[in-house]
């Protein structure tokens, strides 16, 4: 079975960008499927923010495995509902890559619960990635650094939550440096967060990108499938507690009644 991805892309830059569209002529979201459909164990299909529901439906999520995101000009556009509906699904299983700028994205904030924000410098300078966790599953058959000649800057601090793990730094030709490849687990969902990818840049045509983005659907696969109870708030009755009680003692809610949200 293939590990069902979706990779979504806010498509503005492609269509109104002369350079983004020389570089992504099908859009950044086209190239990074592209990339992913090489390896037969991924199935990719594309979303956009200009699509209904901006492609990301119920029943499509339900369907999906694994989801990717890049979004940078106009992340306040994708509605309250669909965020919800990621989120829970992520929290159900479904597996996270938020790429690049996507830092600022709603779905991003809204699983950090912490701003998610950083330095930043637009000046085509050169990266150097470093591969610190050489054993990490996102990092099989990439070296101990690989580097990208032109790309933005992102530089520490980087407020989001302590990851489970880093499995990558950047250096940047300024002297900063940065967390580029962390990972963290909500719910049974497992995200990844991935720097590279400014959109005047050739990023995700390079070689190495693509491979770190194949390793990442894999690791971020849940191959135990959808924990779909996972948002549920149950009322056990009294006669189904696993020992014997008696009730006593004032209460706010009637039998089987919901609790607040």
């Amino acid at each position: 079975m293939t590990i069902r991805t979706i990779v979504w892309g806010e498509n503005i830059h492609e269509n109104t960008n002369e350079i983004v569209r020389g570089i992504y002529p099908e859009g950044m979201h086209t190239t990074i499927a592209n990339a992913l459909n090489t390896d037969p164990g991924i199935s990719a299909t594309t979303a956009t923010l200009q699509e209904p529901e901006h492609g990301l439906s119920e029943a499509r999520l339900a369907e999906t495995d694994v989801l990717t995101w890049w979004g940078h000009k106009d992340h306040g556009a994708v509605s309250d509902i669909v965020v919800e509906h990621v989120a829970k699904r992520v929290w159900e299983g479904m597996g996270l890559l938020v790429l690049h700028s996507g830092h600022f994205s709603r779905i991003f904030k809204r699983l950090m619960g912490t701003p998610c924000a950083l330095k930043w410098r637009e000046a085509g300078e050169r990266e150097r990635l470093w591969t610190i966790n050489q054993r990490h599953p996102i990092a099989a058959g990439i070296g101990e650094h690989f580097e990208l000649e032109n790309e933005e800057m992102y530089g520490e601090q980087f407020s989001v939550p302590e990851p489970l793990e880093t499995v990558f730094i950047s250096w940047f030709q300024g002297g900063e440096v940065f967390r580029s490849g962390l990972t963290w687990r909500r719910g049974a969902g497992n995200i990844f967060y991935f720097r590279p990818g400014h959109e005047t840049y050739p990023t995700y045509h390079d070689a190495n990108v693509q491979k770190v983005l194949i390793n990442g659907v894999k690791w971020a696969y849940n191959p135990q499938g959808s924990l779909t109870g996972i948002t549920d708030a149950p009322n056990v009755p009294v006669e189904k507690a696993l020992e014997p009680i008696v009730e006593r003692g004032p209460k706010l809610h009637q039998a089987s009644e919901a609790g607040y949200r």
